[in-house]
């Protein structure tokens, strides 16, 4: 064994520094150059054939197309990534207030709410309380309310 074997003390603290900063610069530059390509395919004011163009000088000579990229589009880059932020929020908001909505029939419950409050005031009795619940939990007081109307309609 003519080797000669390092340990770890035999690295000295400055080289674990600067091998640890060009670790994170490199990680950082892969980084930058995703956004980058993320950022060419979100632009919707650039034309097909310039996206390509951008795209191949970004892969092709990587160094200086992502700095020429930077500099001549780098200032708008937040603008769109904030405006795409922005249309998803939007978008989810949306997906939300039209899937609580329903088919606009109220739940049950909210008509059981109704109904204790009519309870409570004393316009029904407990025994028009009980039958109405019983057509809440079975759900044909709704049918039969759909029906009533589709049948008072055709008169």
């Amino acid at each position: 064994m003519s080797g000669q074997m390092y340990l770890a003390y035999d690295y000295p603290l400055l080289s674990v520094f600067w091998s640890m900063l060009w670790f994170f610069l490199w990680i950082m530059w892969f980084i930058l150059l995703f956004r980058i390509v993320v950022d060419i395919f979100r632009d919707d004011g650039m034309s097909g054939w310039a996206k390509a163009g951008w795209l191949v000088f970004v892969i092709v000579l990587p160094f200086l197309g992502v700095l020429i990229y930077v500099i001549a589009r780098g200032k708008n880059m937040g603008g769109r990534e904030v405006a795409q932020a922005r249309a998803q929020q939007e978008a989810f908001k949306s997906y939300v207030r039209e899937t609580a909505k329903g088919d606009g029939r109220p739940s049950s419950a909210d008509e059981l709410a109704k109904l204790s409050e009519i309870r409570a005031r004393g316009d029904i009795t407990d025994e028009e309380f009980r039958r109405a619940k019983e057509l809440v939990f079975s759900d044909y007081g709704s049918t039969e309310r759909a029906g009533a109307g589709s049948s008072a309609s055709s008169r």
